[in-house]
């Protein structure tokens, strides 16, 4: 298809369909979701509410209780998908994602900082987060990089950069006392617990800006997925793009994990699954998304029908299937001989 400034693009009846599948499933499932509870609405009411034609109960329980939650969780999921297909595009690894890599755990270490240390407050765990994330995923480059950044040497230097920060992480909860530990456990779970609308505000206005910005520069990251030699002959300035992807990602997965904690392995298979359903080439970034969110309402939906909603933080649901997913995949992997 060619635009009127004429630039050329190509339509995939395949990722089409498959993005509007899971777009549709991602809000079936939050509606679903936003009438789970103590007190059950039905999708019926829910969607009436939304509309504004809910009785006061039903409108303060939905718009106030449920739907920030519901909205975090898809924000974080979307988040996450998107940060992992940039990361397995970036090193060209499918075990490429932030939890590997150690910006989770980066993130995590400066909300227990903030938490150990100085018994912040829920601003200043987010803030701490925010810090942590962007100061590993800075050591993580500076260290892998060697007249350039190479995909396996990210990996393997993001693992490193994973054992260290996670032994201080554990370092930080044996000197906290017992208050601020069992604060930090439960944030360490990725909980969807409690979330309301100043977390809302924050992630959307964060994606808002990261989300259009990383899809911009889609054409350069699917070039150097072609090595770096061949993207240099088409004109991509590879590092520069390498780089403000890589921004991206970071950012991405540190206001994540400071919305609600680290929530593991929705960032390494989202981007693996959606792949698999477009069956297309390249980093598949909007399909990554849609699954990423799906994935993690799905998560949040199952852990509250199977255990309620206060007693099985998604983080577990999510981690329990990622950690299941990543040793079929390592079998897949070296059945293959690619590992």
């Amino acid at each position: 298809m060619r635009t009127p400034g004429g630039l050329s693009f190509r339509l995939d009846a395949r990722v089409i369909t498959v993005v509007t599948l899971l777009l549709l499933a991602a809000l079936t499932v939050a509606v679903l979701l936003i009438g789970t509870g103590d007190f059950p609405i039905s999708a019926g009411d829910v969607l009436r509410t939304l509309r504004g034609d809910g009785n006061p109960g039903q409108e303060f329980i939905v718009r106030e209780l449920r739907l920030p939650r519901v909205l975090v969780g898809l924000l974080v999921g979307a988040s996450l998908g998107l940060a992992g297909a940039l990361f397995q595009s970036v090193t060209r690894n499918p075990l490429g994602s932030p939890d590997v890599l150690g910006l989770s755990q980066g993130a995590t270490a400066g909300a227990l900082t903030v938490i150990v240390l100085f018994s912040g407050s829920a601003a200043a765990v987010t803030l701490g987060a925010l810090a942590g994330g962007l100061v590993t995923g800075v050591a993580i480059y500076l260290l892998a990089w060697r007249q350039g950044v190479h995909g396996y040497r990210l990996v393997l230097v993001g693992i490193g950069v994973s054992a260290v920060v996670t032994a201080v992480n554990g370092y930080l909860i044996t000197k906290a006392d017992f208050v601020d530990a069992a604060r930090a456990i439960v944030w360490m779970t990725g909980s969807l617990n409690g979330r309301d609308w100043t977390q809302v505000w924050p992630l959307l206005a964060l994606c808002a800006v990261l989300v259009p910005l990383v899809l911009a520069n889609a054409r350069g990251l699917r070039m150097t997925e072609m090595g770096d030699d061949v993207s240099y002959a088409l004109g991509v300035r590879v590092e520069r793009v390498r780089l403000l992807l890589l921004g991206s990602a970071v950012l991405l997965t540190a206001a994540a994990t400071a919305a609600c904690g680290p929530v593991g392995f929705v960032a390494l298979t989202a981007p693996q699954l959606a792949r698999r359903l477009t069956r297309s080439p390249g980093p598949n970034l909007v399909p990554s998304l849609c699954m990423g969110a799906a994935l993690l309402v799905a998560s949040d939906l199952a852990s509250q029908r199977l255990f309620g909603a206060d007693q099985l933080p998604v983080g577990v649901v999510t981690g329990v299937l990622g950690g299941l997913y990543l040793l079929w995949l390592l079998v897949t992997e070296r059945r293959a001989g690619r590992i």
